[in-house]
């Protein structure tokens, strides 16, 4: 399976909301995914026009969306009749420590500290280079999807 389609299978994040291009290795308590930031992207059309920036909170829901990923990946699930998406309910220390622009790579890794229940909680970090840009903690719950 192409990495895109395992993701889109994984997750309920489409495009143009998606924000991890591919899984590059994970375990069962951390994992390591890949984006490359487009020049292209509408966003970075606002975002400081003529120097523009990825802007941090996108970089953050790729970290988010990377634990998401993971937690699907574990085949997190409680018995149960339908199946659980994750949603994002707790952000922590996140730290802005580098710029990230267009052309660039982003490498992510995030590390699943604890579980309780449905409750899964991270500590998230987002590499430019092998050079740390934004370290976050943050947890999700798996909740039923809306109707």
């Amino acid at each position: 399976m192409q990495q895109i389609e395992e993701i889109l299978a994984l997750i309920p994040h489409r495009p143009p909301f998606l924000w991890i291009d591919r899984i590059i290795s994970y375990a069962d308590d951390w994992i390591i995914t890949e984006k490359y930031i487009s020049p292209d992207l509408d966003i970075l059309r606002g975002h400081y026009p003529g120097n523009p920036i990825m802007p941090g909170a996108i970089l953050c829901e790729a970290v988010f969306q990377s634990g998401a990923l993971l937690i699907a990946k574990r085949n997190f699930a409680l018995p149960q009749e339908e199946p659980l998406v994750p949603v994002l309910t707790r952000i922590g220390g996140a730290k802005f420590k580098k710029p990230v622009f267009p052309g660039d790579t982003v490498n992510i890794k995030v590390i699943l500290t604890e579980t309780i229940s449905t409750a899964c909680f991270f500590q998230g970090t987002l590499k430019v280079d092998d050079k740390v840009a934004i370290t976050v903690d943050f947890a999700c719950a798996m909740v039923s999807p809306p109707t």
